[in-house]
């Protein structure tokens, strides 16, 4: 069966994607950052009529168009956007493939007569794209070469077996030649690939090498070009559908604990871990109950998360009866392999474990944990967390000890920049008995703070006759005693 190939080009896919929830008339255009310039990304058809174009740059265009709107823009959104759109295509044949970063590849043959012609698909596959508001240009041939050819430079359809004769007038250019290539034969008057076909082909690989040759022989057929389909993304779900209905909590986690089985040879056999599960239940009504576990860490291992589907199994109203289970793995993450040693904790999960109860009663993001932060700075030598989303046994190496409790610095009475021997603070007369110090903290100029507006602290470890163990500062430069944090 001769191939049959259709080329699909978004000229303005950017543009088309970001502007098709809320059209505008006026010209509009993405703009990302390049070296120390804005710089255009795309435009919509108003803005091109303007002149406007990709590359550039931001203040040149607003120069030719005052009421231009811009938005920034996202290559990887419009990455997503097109590989939507390969499965979509997938409703005219089996094989799309990406072809470069705005357009698609299609092998036809055999699937045309299913919508009655090929100038009925393509008038299909115009039209849907029109609807949804996409700028498309349509290129149909023998090979993938010259449908790309023609659809960048020459829209239309080559009847079969007139690819040659369909692609002779189009401009070298649409060989898929790069820039280099293409200006070197211009400027030798060779400016159509008709006038190429006609060239001694030992001249032109002399002259400009194996590759133009290469495209012109995929172009024509003489050189075998295929088409790789995307592959479909693993689905991590799996289903049982039970003979007889049953209603016992007992009975829905054993069936669980199969499904999780399954499910977890899948995440292995990839290398993954789940870090959300959605657990379906459906009802002899037809009502679903859903259950979602949301993890702390990303797990595959059946035995431990079973058990913490338990309370929110419980809770289920199995109606007149469960049918059917399901379970999905919404959100998986790569797993990172780690080496067990004989210094490992022998059960390095149980705090894991005890974040994802917590956190599915309360909310993930409402545990929260410390990790030490780069900074001389007291206050900010630490953050507070998500601990699902860290790594809350994390290095808190430092050189200085510092005081297990930290507070807003509160001011006591005190003379010189030596340890007052007497002094009272919450209430407490207190009497000095052993001073540590001074250690000089300078602020950070980079970031400017109104703490530190009294400039260096000289800090000092004082042992009290009391028994508390303080850690006070002092302020050369506007003098004053503080105390700050307590140790332990």
């Amino acid at each position: 069966m001769r191939k049959r190939v259709v080329s699909m080009w978004f000229p303005r896919l950017p543009s088309d994607r970001a502007l098709r929830a809320r059209p505008i008339e006026t010209p509009f255009a993405l703009i990302q950052r390049q070296g120390n310039s804005d710089r255009i990304y795309c435009v919509n058809r108003p803005a091109e009529q303007l002149g406007l174009h990709r590359g550039m740059g931001l203040s040149d265009a607003r120069a030719f168009c005052p009421n231009l709107q811009s938005s920034p823009a996202t290559p990887q959104i419009d990455l997503r956007f097109l590989h939507m759109l390969v499965r979509w295509a997938g409703r005219y044949c089996p094989w799309v493939g990406l072809e470069g970063e705005d357009g698609l590849v299609l092998n036809i043959a055999g699937s045309a007569h299913l919508f009655g012609s090929e100038a009925a698909m393509l008038a299909d596959i115009r039209l849907r794209l029109i609807r949804a508001g996409m700028t498309v240009r349509l290129g149909l041939a023998d090979t993938r070469g010259a449908a790309w050819g023609l659809a960048h430079y020459g829209e239309g359809g080559a009847a079969v077996g007139a690819t040659q004769a369909q692609i002779a007038p189009l401009p070298v250019a649409a060989l898929r030649l790069g820039e280099k290539p293409v200006i070197a034969l211009q400027r030798l008057g060779v400016r159509y690939i008709g006038d190429l076909i006609a060239l001694p082909r030992a001249t032109v690989t002399r002259r400009f090498g194996k590759e133009v040759l290469l495209r012109l022989d995929q172009a024509l057929g003489d050189q075998p070009e295929e088409i790789s389909p995307l592959r479909d993304p693993i689905h991590y779900g799996v289903r049982m559908t039970l003979p007889d209905p049953i209603g016992l909590s007992a009975d829905v986690m054993a069936g669980t604990g199969r499904l999780l089985d399954r499910l977890c040879a899948k995440l292995k056999a990839q290398e993954k871990g789940a870090r959300v599960l959605q657990l379906t239940l459906r009802r002899v009504d037809q009502a679903n109950e859903q259950i979602e576990l949301r993890l702390a860490r990303p797990l595959r291992d059946a035995a431990r998360i079973l058990p913490l589907f338990q309370r929110m199994v419980d809770q289920v109203d199995s109606g007149y009866g469960i049918d059917q289970l399901r379970l999905e793995a919404v959100l998986v993450e790569t797993l990172v392999v780690q080496q067990v040693n004989h210094t490992s904790p022998d059960k390095p999960h149980l705090l894991d474990d005890l974040i994802t109860r917590i956190g599915n009663r309360i909310g993930l993001d409402n545990v929260q944990c410390f990790l030490p932060v780069d900074s001389n700075i007291p206050e900010r030598s630490f953050i507070t967390t998500p601990a699902a989303d860290s790594d809350p046994a994390g290095p808190w190496g430092t050189m200085r000890l510092r005081p297990l409790r930290l507070f807003p610095p509160e001011a006591i009475a005190g003379i010189g920049s030596q340890p007052p021997q007497r002094f009272r603070w919450r209430r407490m007369h207190l009497v000095t008995g052993r001073a540590t110090g001074p250690e000089r903290i300078a602020p950070e100029w980079w970031s400017p703070d109104e703490n530190w507006r009294a400039g260096l602290r000289d800090y000092w470890r004082i042992e009290t006759m009391q028994g508390r163990r303080l850690w006070l500062f002092y302020t050369p430069q506007n003098p004053g005693w503080f105390v700050q944090g307590e140790f332990a």
